[in-house]
C-alpha cells in the first residue's frame, strides 16, 4: 500500500515546490540608494519613466514618493504589466524601490540602474553631505 501512495506524494511535493517558485516572483523588488534629495529623485524618476522610457504613469504622489506605471513587456505587442517606483527618505538617506511583479528581477535592476544614470546626467555630481559637528560639552562651571 505504501508504494501506491508514492506517486501522489511526489505529485504533491512537486506542486508545492512549483507554487513556491511562482510566489517568489510576486514579492521581489530591487532597492537602490540615491545620492540626491527626495524631490530630485522623485522628479528624475517621473521624467525617466514618462519621457525617456515612454511609459504611461497611471498614478503618482510626490508627497508619498511613489509612481505607478505601465511597463511594456518586451516582445509582446502592446502588452503591459504594472510597475512601481518608490522614493523613501529616512535618516537623511534616500532609497529607491523598483518593483515589476510579473517580470524577472533583472528588469527591475535595469530600470533602477537607468534611473540612477539619469539622475547623474541631469543633476551632475551629488553634493557631499557633511556630517554635523559633534556638540561640545559645557565645561564644569563649579570647578575652581
Amino acid at each position: 500500500m505504501r508504494i501506491a501512495r508514492l506517486p501522489s506524494l511526489i505529485f504533491g511535493a512537486s506542486l508545492v515546490f512549483a507554487l513556491s517558485l511562482a510566489t517568489v516572483h510576486a514579492t521581489a523588488r530591487v532597492e537602490g540608494d540615491s545620492e540626491y534629495s527626495k524631490a530630485q529623485t522623485y522628479s528624475g524618476a517621473l521624467r525617466y519613466l514618462r519621457v525617456d522610457m515612454g511609459y504611461e504613469v497611471v498614478e503618482k504622489d510626490p508627497d508619498a514618493g511613489y509612481l505607478i506605471f505601465r511597463y511594456e513587456l518586451p516582445g509582446q505587442n502592446k502588452a503591459t504589466a504594472t510597475g512601481t517606483v518608490e522614493v523613501v527618505e529616512s535618516d537623511g538617506h534616500v532609497r529607491l524601490f523598483v518593483q515589476i511583479p510579473k517580470m524577472p528581477e533583472y528588469h527591475e535592476r535595469v530600470l533602477r540602474d537607468g534611473l540612477v544614470k539619469k539622475l547623474h546626467e541631469d543633476y551632475g555630481a551629488p553634493a557631499h553631505k557633511v556630517p554635523p559637528a559633534p556638540e561640545k560639552k559645557p565645561e564644569d562651571a563649579g570647578a575652581d
